[in-house]
């Protein structure tokens, strides 16, 4: 290739670390251009003074086509999983003589595996979501909304320095439960409830992503067999990563464990994902990947049941793959009487 052209914004940000609304980066042997419109001209020069900022006045197609001109390239690389047919098929024409080739996930797989300063920024993510979750299940009183829980619980990671939510924070109550990706709603907290909280903060770009359930004043009887089982499930499926093993395989561990206990048809997706700059990133630990661990890889470990017309658990932690196994990143109490909480009226 003669070139690499960027369009994801997160691929872009990893590479660059503009993060501007519009904006593409072009990669070439010895040089990057940055492609943006005069709103970011001066946050291009900020935040990356090393490449060469080309301020559009016009599309973004017709920019491309002057510097593949200039440089003549005659194969420019793309990111096909990013790039709409639309944006293709005008880009295409607009280049012409160059070719266009797809190449895949190339950015994306620089992406895998976290250096120390990626780390540190996960570790804050982590901070602050863990800090905010302390403050508001001291603050939870009964009768609050899903709604208004998972409000108190993004303010309070904003106050504490989050950028925002990793992702749309889920607080799911009772029945409520049972969806693996809640919606908060107007539904109330009472004596006896079990509250599903799926939430994550963003530091320096990077993301954290941590599932508890809590109880209020009691646990239901149903409910503390299946978090004893998923806890269990996550447990094993933690000490089951270590550089070499394979994805799949540390999902089976944990899947062995739920199936053991008659509850393996109700463990509906995979065990956990990738954690960067973005929420849901490579690697996969699910059933039919069979890549390999390796050091520096950050992971999410969320086994999780769900019964529909009663409710689910799901217990999540970041776990980083280190030289000689795995660090839990994430502090947070998880056993059982912990998670008990006392509401005030």
């Amino acid at each position: 290739m003669d070139g690499f052209l960027v369009t994801n914004r997160v691929d872009q940000f990893y590479l660059t670390e503009f993060d501007g609304e519009d904006g593409a980066a072009l990669v070439l042997p010895r040089r990057v251009y940055l492609l943006t419109d005069g709103r970011f001209a001066e946050e291009a020069g900020k935040k990356a003074p090393w490449a060469t900022a080309v301020i559009r006045t016009g599309s973004l197609k017709d920019a491309l086509a002057r510097l593949t001109r200039r440089h003549r390239m005659r194969k420019l690389g793309f990111q096909p999983e990013h790039l709409t047919v639309s944006d293709f098929g005008a880009f295409r024409k607009a280049v012409a003589p160059t070719k266009l080739r797809g190449l895949g996930r190339v950015a994306s797989a620089l992406r895998l595996k976290k250096d120390e300063t990626e780390v540190a920024a996960i570790r804050e993510a982590i901070r602050i979501a863990e800090a905010a979750f302390r403050t508001v299940i001291g603050r939870m009183r009964l009768g609050m909304t899903e709604r208004q829980i998972a409000a108190e619980l993004l303010f309070e990671m904003t106050r504490l320095g989050a950028r925002g939510a990793s992702f749309p924070i889920i607080v799911a109550e009772g029945p409520n439960s049972s969806l693996p990706h809640a919606k908060p709603g107007e539904r109330r907290i009472g004596v006896g409830s079990a509250v599903l909280i799926d939430w994550g903060a963003i530091a320096e770009g990077y993301c954290s992503d941590l599932t508890r359930v809590v109880f209020v004043r009691r646990i239901p009887p149903r409910f503390r067999r299946m978090y004893e089982k998923v806890l269990a499930a996550q447990l094993e499926g933690i000490r089951a990563i270590a550089p070499g093993v394979r994805m799949c395989d540390v999902d089976g561990k944990a899947r062995k464990v739920l199936a053991k206990a008659g509850m393996g048809r109700r463990f509906t997706h995979g065990l956990g994902h990738g954690l960067g700059l973005d929420i849901h990133e490579a690697p996969r630990l699910a059933r039919k990947v069979t890549d390999r661990l390796e050091p520096g890889m950050v992971v999410t470990v969320e086994p999780g049941v769900y019964y529909p017309g009663i409710g689910g658990v799901r217990i999540e932690d970041d776990v980083l793959v280190t030289e000689t196994g795995a660090e839990v990143l994430t502090s947070l109490p998880k056993n059982l009487d912990a998670m008990v909480v006392q509401a005030r009226p």
